[in-house]
């Protein structure tokens, strides 16, 4: 039996034989356990608990971005194959229409304070909003997270009395100008500041002080145009720019109306989305469940993205989604590769990052909706997947490519059949 009493408190190497005992890793899991690459094993533990090694992703740069008149190359971080490829694809189209055009809403974040055994809750709603501005100007003199100096700050006050299986509650909303941070341990320091004058004027009990993921008050919007006949010329003149379109249109309407649809629709953009997120050091699970939920908020699972056609027959993508991210704190100033990609990238604030991520997530689910109407989703993929194919298989250097491209060729991509590739160019 493997003691991991005082875990925690031991150091890497420590923490790596224990690992090894209780898994019984070889002398080379272990030691690839405690390979360092850019991330240096000292830093990842001071950034988690109970570090025992890194998880590197391959980093890669899409090109052809251009967003409001700016051109970027674009860090995306993400292991599936055909991701950045998609995305580099997809803008160098719009870029003949200008690129794409993004805007952002003030970086207003939403603080939640659950108040319970309100007596009566829309009375106790009343007397919060009745104090509104002192409360406003009381948070803002005391500033808990230094936001004012940096001209954010609490900027109103919203309560909802809520009626739950335990009875009715009232929730407060403590709308937080965030700057160029996240905001999350800005807003629930503020959220634990206010609680207690937030009790003494409902009559309540403060119970989760927190901020909540939906961010609707921060959310991102990107544009861009494909042109009809650029459509045509990217499928090699086999259909026409107009039939892309359509056929676009009607992969559109089908995530529109089906949930089973939707959710692989919306997973597509995220694929782009949280590749930017991760490369810059932000917290990629709050997009995630931020831009999830604000798909549902109507009551139905629905499209982040939408389509439709202009007047000269070329198509039409927009997309709107909450995106809280920063600049400012967490991994963003700590992770060693996140830093550079936040350089390679450019961005002078957490809204400019925002509009970039989104015209990503635009052109992600654009590149394979296109690809779902032309040629099929599987031509591109798989020709850039097998070569993870090959290399599991056991293939190096020379032998991946040459595999891959025969696998992709026959349209057979499998570990199987790349065995049995392997062994032939091996004996010749």
């Amino acid at each position: 039996m493997v003691d991991f009493t005082g875990f925690y408190k031991k150091n890497v190497s420590e923490r790596v034989a224990i690992v090894k005992e209780f898994a019984g890793l070889t002398d080379e899991e272990a030691a690839l356990l405690l390979k360092e690459g850019a991330l240096e094993l000292a830093t990842a533990d001071r950034m988690i608990e109970s570090v025992a090694g890194t998880m590197p992703l391959p980093l890669g740069f899409a090109t052809n971005f251009q967003i409001n008149g700016k051109e970027y190359l674009v860090p995306m971080a993400v292991e599936e194959a055909s991701v950045v490829a998609a995305a580099s694809y997809a803008a160098k189209l719009a870029k003949a229409a200008g690129g794409f055009s993004a805007d952002a809403d003030e970086p207003i974040m939403i603080g939640q304070v659950q108040l319970v055994g309100v007596k009566d809750a829309d009375a106790s709603a009343k007397a919060v909003l009745f104090q509104k501005d002192a409360l406003i100007k009381y948070a803002n003199e005391v500033d808990p997270a230094v936001l004012v100096k940096y001209g954010g700050g609490l900027r109103n006050i919203e309560a909802r009395p809520l009626q739950t299986k335990r009875g009715p509650m009232l929730v407060i909303h403590l709308l937080v100008d965030c700057r160029d941070a996240m905001g999350a341990n800005a807003v629930n320091t503020l959220c634990e500041t206010l609680a207690p004058k937030l009790e003494e004027l409902s009559g309540g009990k403060a119970r989760l002080k927190i901020i909540t993921n939906l961010a609707v008050y921060r959310k991102v919007r990107a544009r861009a145009v494909w042109k009809k006949e650029d459509l045509e010329e990217s499928t090699k003149g086999t259909i026409k720019g107009a039939d892309v379109v359509e056929s676009i249109l009607d992969a559109f309407a089908f995530a529109d109306a089906d949930e089973y649809r939707c959710t692989t629709h919306n997973k597509g953009i995220m694929n782009g989305i949280d590749a930017v997120v991760i490369a810059t050091g932000n917290d990629w699970r709050a997009i995630e469940a931020g831009a999830h939920s604000f798909a549902a908020i109507g009551g139905r699972y629905k499209p982040l993205t939408r389509y439709s056609k202009n007047a000269n027959g070329d198509l039409v993508g927009e997309i709107e989604l909450p995106c809280a991210v920063g600049l400012i704190g967490g991994a963003t100033k700590t992770h060693p590769v996140a830093k550079i990609a936040v350089k390679v990238l450019g961005v002078k604030s957490a809204a400019e990052l925002s509009q970039v991520i989104a015209s990503v997530g635009l052109a992600q689910n654009f590149a394979a909706m296109r690809a779902l109407a032309t040629e099929g989703i599987q031509k591109g993929h798989l020709r850039l997947h097998s070569k993870n194919i090959a290399i599991m298989a056991g293939a190096v250097g020379a032998e991946i490519e040459a595999i891959a491209l025969k696998m992709a060729n026959e349209g057979k991509v499998r570990v199987d059949y790349a065995k049995q590739l392997l062994e032939e160019l091996r004996k010749k």
